[in-house]
């Protein structure tokens, strides 16, 4: 037990917990004077947006495939782990070898000052934080090791001769409970710090007021009403409308961009007659449509949750590029976020009558800003990461063998058509259920093709046809439901669905990259 209380308070120990408290307090300065720059200058998430862009298609499948709509939280969650063991070291560096240990504190300072500054959107003054952020570490880093040696002057090397073995103690030296003291005050500044940055920032922000105080107008062509019957009657089957608080989010931002409606403009140039510029304005002077549209993500697996539907209000993209004329030989529009993700959507899908939309409103309210506020695209039949890009500000027409968007730099497909899919969703999987009557239900969507049949298999019994809940069209999910005379045991039920074509969804299984996921599902329950 000695020993062991040794070295975890011996030397080496302890420079490794100056080296995290002078990490902490590098963070926190940035954090603190980040409030008056661009929130995406922040060290965290200037770090974890550069991770995201060199991320290869199979790591982003399985966070999402593992953490979720919480893949951005495992993120940080990471990135605070691997940072506090490079600040560990780096603390036993200094203490070694002073000199070295600076270098190594810059080095990372950097490292951060790079990420900071190659964001879109972010200039050079953007990384004044990190740098002051680094040097206030540097400094801090410096008085721990001071305390730690006992020693009123910097040396070279530490003081490896003093009377106790150079733990700090000698009649040279400060007492453990000095350097324990300054290390616990420091890292309390430095929360107290990081958490008045947050605050002041978003005291700084107008966004969300200015969000919440937007009155949309009303649409020039308003949605068909939703016919009755289009939930499912099975308790706990997901209802029609997803609520906005409920829409997944997958994304590339790790910090939400917050963009004032008087200064957007979306920008509309490249193989077009006519460039225009539009402004939020523009669009709110504009004849409006609603439509009910269900969204997909492309990471979604078999079975998955990652999609949604929504009630959007917005400029038809038809429209826009009417009114700019593309050239012959355009096959594609390029567009371009604030914080620089791009998508590629096939020209003819943003002309035809799928409505395709600029929206700005989502379940009749102005965007979240976490879902793309002020002004997002919205193209029916294409999951997002070709389509759905939030924060947009930018449309190049242009042509798939001249451009390339985020993603499909990094392996997935340059179009995405969404696949056909069904999901049991009641009783979940591994679920017990009391033997007879057992209600089964689920949710299909073949967007712009509609849902036809929606078939269940027990166990590997016939494929037996389900009632499908009312169609409301064809680019929104379907419901359906089923009663199950359900004997005791365990059994496992698949589904699989028709689309408006004919065409039956495949049982050939694939992974999400690069085009979406196929399969069917299959669920295991135990009847009691």
């Amino acid at each position: 037990m000695t020993t062991l209380r040794n070295r975890l308070t011996g030397p080496a120990a302890l420079a490794a917990l100056a080296g995290m408290v002078a990490a902490a307090v590098v963070l926190a300065v940035a954090e603190l004077l980040g409030a008056f720059f661009t929130p995406r200058a922040a060290p965290l998430v200037a770090l974890g947006s550069t991770f995201i862009d060199f991320t290869p298609p199979w790591l982003k499948d399985f966070a999402i495939a593992t953490f979720g709509t919480n893949d951005k939280a495992a993120l940080f969650a990471g990135m605070g782990l691997t940072i506090a063991v490079l600040a560990c070291i780096l603390g036993v560096v200094a203490y070694r070898k002073w000199a070295l240990g600076v270098l190594g504190v810059l080095f990372m300072g950097a490292v951060i000052v790079a990420c900071v500054v190659t964001r879109a959107g972010v200039g050079p003054v953007d990384a004044i934080p990190a740098v002051l952020g680094t040097l206030a570490g540097l400094v801090v880093l410096r008085r721990l090791l001071v305390r730690l040696w006992g020693l009123k002057e910097w040396p070279e090397a530490p003081a490896d001769t003093a009377s106790d073995g150079g733990t700090g103690q000698g009649a040279n030296g400060a007492s453990r409970r000095g350097f324990f003291a300054a290390a616990g005050i420091t890292a309390v500044a430095a929360g107290i710090a990081a958490t008045g940055g947050r605050v002041l920032g978003a005291a700084r922000s107008r966004i969300t007021q200015a969000r919440d105080a937007l009155q949309l107008p009303a649409a020039a062509v308003p949605a068909p009403a939703v016919p009755a019957g289009v939930q499912s009657p099975v308790p706990g089957v997901t209802p029609w409308i997803t609520p906005n608080n409920d829409f997944y989010r997958i994304d590339t931002a790790l910090s939400v961009p917050e963009i004032d409606v008087d200064s957007w403009e979306l920008r509309v140039h490249g193989l077009v007659e006519q460039e225009l510029t539009l402004t939020f304005q523009d669009l709110l002077d504009a004849q409006l449509i609603e439509s009910h549209v269900t969204l997909t993500c492309v990471s979604n697996p078999v079975g998955g949750n990652l999609a949604g539907n929504a009630k959007w209000l917005g400029f038809p993209l038809r429209e826009v590029l009417a009114r700019a004329r593309p050239k012959d030989g355009a096959d594609m529009v390029l567009s371009t976020s604030i914080d620089g993700f791009s998508a590629s959507t096939p020209l003819e899908v943003l002309q035809d009558d799928r409505d395709a939309m600029l929206a700005i409103g989502m379940n009749g309210e102005p965007l979240p800003l976490e879902h793309g506020y002020p002004v997002r695209m919205v193209v029916p039949g294409l999951y997002g990461f070709v389509s759905a890009t939030k924060w947009v500000v930018d449309l190049e027409v242009t042509r798939f063998a001249d451009s390339r968007a985020y993603w499909t730099d990094r392996g997935w497909s340059e179009r995405g058509p969404i696949k056909t899919m069904a999901r049991v969703e009641v009783p979940k999987s591994f679920a017990k259920v009391p033997a007879g009557k057992v209600a089964v239900g689920g949710t299909a969507w073949a967007q712009t093709r509609g849902i036809t049949k929606v078939e269940i298999q027990i166990d590997n019994g016939d494929w037996v046809e389900t009632t499908l809940s009312t169609e409301a069209s064809t680019v929104t999910w379907r419901q359906w439901s089923y009663e199950w005379e359900a004997a005791p045991g365990p059994h496992y039920i698949k589904v699989r669905a028709t689309d408006g074509t004919g065409e039956v969804q495949t049982d050939q299984r694939a992974d999400p990259v690069p085009d979406g996921a196929s399969g069917w599902q299959s669920v295991m329950v135990t009847v009691e």
